[in-house]
């Protein structure tokens, strides 16, 4: 999933998914280098940190 992807699917700012992503546990993969770098998360790792942060 592309950032704009996971941030709709989170309903938080692209600009929240670039801060707060690795400090919260979801784990992003980097493809290429410097600012033309792409990053993209695995759908079932987004899905399951969903999960782990249901309130109970």
């Amino acid at each position: 999933m592309s950032v704009r992807e996971v941030s709709e699917y989170l309903n938080v700012s692209t600009s929240w998914i670039y801060r707060n992503a690795t400090h919260s546990g979801l784990v992003p993969y980097k493809f290429g280098v410097g600012a033309n770098a792409k990053i993209r998360f695995k759908a079932s790792e987004v899905e399951v940190w969903v999960k782990q942060q249901r309130a109970l």
